[in-house]
């Protein structure tokens, strides 16, 4: 069974970077479409960034596009998110997840397997 870990939470003030990692275990990142999303406190967890299955083709949420960049490094297993000139708004936990039943999706409910996700801090 695949199981994902998320790491690189921190942190930062407004306009500084992180870098997320999602190491897979139990099954490889190629076989499965990945994303990242994200929950702030009282909200909806909402889509950030995904990769499509095998080809790992990038998507983004609007609100992060041109900062975000979302890879897979398949020799290592790990999806990573590269988070530039963050923003308050960017505060969340943030959760890696895979959907084993699909090419690709930006839908939280298309996705079965969650890591425990990483807490992003950014202060203005």
């Amino acid at each position: 069974q695949v199981q994902l870990v998320e790491s690189g939470g921190g942190l930062v003030q407004a306009g500084g970077s992180l870098r997320l990692s999602c190491a897979a275990s139990g099954g490889t990142l190629s076989s499965l479409a990945m994303g990242w999303f994200r929950q702030a406190p009282g909200k909806e967890r909402e889509f950030v960034a995904a990769v499509s299955r095998i080809s790992a083709l990038p998507r983004y949420t609007d609100s992060v596009k041109g900062r975000f960049t979302v890879s897979r490094d398949n020799a290592m297993n790990t999806l990573y998110l590269q988070m530039s000139s963050l923003k308050p708004e960017d505060t969340a936990v943030y959760y890696c997840a895979a959907a084993t039943s699909r090419a690709y999706s930006s839908n939280v409910s298309d996705y079965d397997i969650w890591g425990q996700g990483t807490q992003v801090t950014v202060s203005s």
